[in-house]
């Protein structure tokens, strides 16, 4: 797995099958991991919607039989998620796509692309409710 956050291990790490189908179980454990860490409801659909477009860019630019992985890294009123598959082809982004401005939108600090036969999504999104701990740490 590529390093996504200046060498931190990932809080949660999901590995499932690149397919569509399985796009719901990486939104609803984002949502259960940003409920954890105080997100607001209204917070909480913006990142199910800023993953629904991660995965519609990372699925589709996945090679046949391989995984999806999923990270997720805890911050201070935030959440880090990076998305990567293997893609021999190394797709280029189309930032003009539907997926990748909406992403773009929702998130901050987004970016993809591919290299080294792998595709990768990562953005982080923030709450506006700063608890001043960690959902992990209660």
């Amino acid at each position: 797995m590529a390093d996504h956050t200046g060498g931190a291990r990932a809080d949660v790490e999901l590995r499932l099958p690149a397919e569509g189908a399985y796009a719901s179980v990486v939104r609803t454990t984002a949502a259960g991991l940003a409920a954890r860490l105080d997100f607001t409801i209204d917070e909480i659909e913006d990142l199910r919607i800023a993953i629904g477009e991660a995965t519609a860019l990372a699925i589709p630019a996945a090679d046949p039989e391989t995984d999806l992985v999923a990270c997720f890294y805890f911050g201070q009123g935030s959440l880090t998620v990076a998305l990567e598959t293997e893609a021999m082809d190394e797709p280029p982004l189309d930032t003009e796509s539907f997926a990748w401005q909406v992403l773009d939108t929702m998130a901050q600090d987004a970016s993809a692309g591919s290299g080294d036969g792998r595709f990768r999504v990562r953005f982080t999104v923030t709450s506006e409710v700063h608890a001043g701990t960690t959902g992990a740490e209660r």
